[in-house]
């Protein structure tokens, strides 16, 4: 008679891990410290012991200069648990899996895959993603994930707190503190805000931040914050005015 699998040591099930993609875009580990610096803010759980995913496809030419050990010790140290790599050259695979990661076959960057012929998927609706929303004022020291959604606060965030959305953020009150929108590469995320005035902005992983003061003539105003290329764009929600 067969055992049933809470009397067997150990049970395999399929489940679902998601992993966080690092995309680099230099082979440095200097320069990859210094921006995960910038990134956290020295916010030591900023990445709660995620998975990490290290795509390399953007510096392929350059990806035989990466020390892998000491890679991964540097994703460690902000709590990032490095487990496979994407877009290596074929050349790499061996050195990569002798450090523990595996080979990472999906696509890499928003056009990687894009030739493959697809059979059609049915036509399905997606199911509506609620928007996580906050009626209490986040204080310093606070940090608010909205994880794979839109961040809706409706009261202050002050300064020293945080609030990350993978999608848009929208603050129908003050924003002081750090917004940081399509905190998982959604370039197309947004921040907004009654009266923004906020420490530092973030869009898809592009860092702006008002050590010499927010824009005097946005100050305090509505205000919207979005990517225009590569570059932070600020523009008043009642005007043209930008920055």
């Amino acid at each position: 008679m067969p055992k049933s699998p809470s009397s067997l040591p150990i049970e395999i099930k399929i489940s679902t891990v998601v992993a966080i993609s690092t995309i680099l875009h230099s082979a440095d580990p200097i320069a990859i410290d210094a921006a995960l610096k910038q990134m956290t803010g020295g916010v030591s759980d900023f990445f709660e012991d995620e998975f990490a995913v290290i795509d390399v496809a953007a510096i392929a030419d350059d990806a035989m200069q990466i020390d892998w050990a000491a890679l991964v010790g540097l994703l460690k140290n902000y709590r990032l648990n490095a487990v496979a790599v994407r877009g290596a050259p074929a050349a790499l695979n061996e050195a990569i899996r002798a450090h523990g990661l595996f080979l990472d076959e999906g696509a890499s960057g928003p056009q990687a895959g894009a030739s493959r012929e697809r059979e059609p998927a049915p036509a399905v609706a997606p199911a509506p993603v609620q928007a996580m929303i906050i009626d209490t004022p986040v204080r310093a020291g606070q940090r608010i994930y909205a994880r794979g959604t839109d961040l809706i606060i409706t009261a202050v965030v002050n300064n020293g707190a945080e609030i990350i959305a993978d999608g848009s953020i929208h603050v129908y009150a003050p924003l002081h503190g750090r917004a940081l929108a399509g905190a998982s590469g959604n370039a197309d995320a947004r921040i907004f805000a009654l009266s923004m005035q906020p420490e530092l902005v973030s869009i898809a992983g592009v860092y702006r931040t008002f050590d010499e003061g927010f824009p005097s003539e946005l100050s305090r105003q509505p205000a919207q914050i979005r990517l225009v290329g590569d570059r932070i764009d600020i523009s008043s929600l009642g005007s043209a005015n930008r920055h």
